[in-house]
């Protein structure tokens, strides 16, 4: 299983702040993960789209695209920050 985790504005328009969902077939990197949930259209498609700016975190750590994911990691979604 991975435990999936959603903040800010994704948490808000995908209306979850977390879930778990079975490894699925093919995923393998946080790229092909966000394809994945894109796949669920609507909303999905929208936030998780290629051109949104959108940062991804694998148990903790900041993580890319090709970052490679495992069952059982936690991979948070979210959108970058500014300080100020």
């Amino acid at each position: 299983m991975l435990k999936l985790l959603y903040f800010a504005r994704l948490r808000e328009n995908l209306g979850v702040a977390a879930e778990q969902i079975a490894l699925p077939a093919g995923v393998v990197d946080v790229a092909t993960l966000a394809w994945h949930l894109r796949a669920r259209g609507d909303a999905w498609a929208r936030e998780l789209a290629p051109e949104r700016p959108i940062r991804a975190a694998v148990n903790q750590a900041m993580a890319r695209g090709e970052t490679r994911i495992r069952d059982g990691d936690e991979i948070a979604f979210f959108p970058p920050v500014t300080g100020g």
